[in-house]
């Protein structure tokens, strides 16, 4: 059974090595395909794609090549990793729990969403200006709105929209308007639509709320990704501990365990195998 965990070390990290490659691909990809352009859920990606990556490197020469000091950084590595996961998996939990802002509207398909219906943390990020401004323009760019712009009354009743559609892209369904204006005593974001293409609801709380919940449901997304990721790295990193004591033996010439006698007691060796005189 000799080297046995550090074939099997071996082998893992040469998966997680080739893993790391769609990991880091797919967060470079979420910035582009994303209308939210969310660093929050690119960012993590990655990190832990490049981080995945170096570690597996570590682990893999390390278990091949009986180098203790590359096992002893990869599992010293492994051990930060895993709990920047369970932290990273604790706060996904927090800010992204729950069902969210979204609620039914009478003969629609489609929800509607709200800022009361998020974390503290994540309203006051959205409404940060600079914040805010940045996420708008990937909004704007992302021409989301421009896919329902010919849409009838009638699709409004029968199909869905995304979270962005529908807090960007109309008004309020509630909104009731006289003449192109709004009546008194309505949500202010009725106030705000505007039928210009470059205006619509983009300044709405409805459309900040839009924008929270496809982020809400990316970083769901992403926590149960962190979770399938946290068992198995604690899995390898099980093995890893396997493998380092392996090569610290093979290191200091015990193979077989510490009670090989060879090189603790020579002189007890020399006697051992020396001829006797019969």
């Amino acid at each position: 059974m000799y080297r046995f965990s550090n074939t099997v070390i071996g082998y893992l990290n040469l998966l997680t090595l080739l893993a790391s490659i769609p990991i880091i691909g797919g967060g470079l990809w979420l910035a582009r395909s994303s209308a939210t352009c969310e660093s929050l859920l690119q960012t993590p990606l990655l990190v832990l794609g490049f981080v995945v990556l170096l570690v597996s490197l570590a682990g893999f020469a390390g278990a091949c090549f009986n180098v203790a000091w590359a096992l002893w950084l990869y599992l010293l590595v492994m051990l930060f990793l895993i709990a920047a996961l369970l932290s990273l998996t604790a706060f996904g939990f927090a800010v992204a729990g729950g069902s969210g802002g979204g609620v039914e509207v009478p003969g629609r398909v489609y929800h509607e969403y709200h800022l009361d219906g998020y974390s503290r943390w994540l309203r006051r990020r959205i409404t940060e200006p600079r914040y805010w401004s940045a996420v708008l323009a990937c909004v704007v760019g992302s021409k989301t709105c421009a896919k329902i712009a010919l849409w009838t009354p009638l699709d409004y009743i029968q199909r869905d929209l995304s979270p962005i559609q529908s807090g960007c892209c109309k008004p309020p369904t509630t909104c009731t308007y006289t003449g192109g204006m709004a009546v008194a005593a309505q949500d202010e974001d009725c106030y705000r639509w505007n039928n210009a293409a470059n205006i619509l609801c983009y300044d709405c709380d409805s459309c900040k709320a839009g924008v929270l919940e496809q982020v809400r449901r990316d970083w769901h997304k992403l926590t149960i990704l962190n979770v399938v990721v946290l068992v198995f790295l604690i899995a390898v990193y099980s093995v890893g501990c396997c493998a380092f004591r392996n090569a610290r033996r093979a290191e200091f010439g015990y193979p077989y365990g510490p009670n090989r006698m060879s090189k603790a007691h020579p002189f007890w060796d020399d006697y051992w195998w020396r001829p006797r005189d019969r």
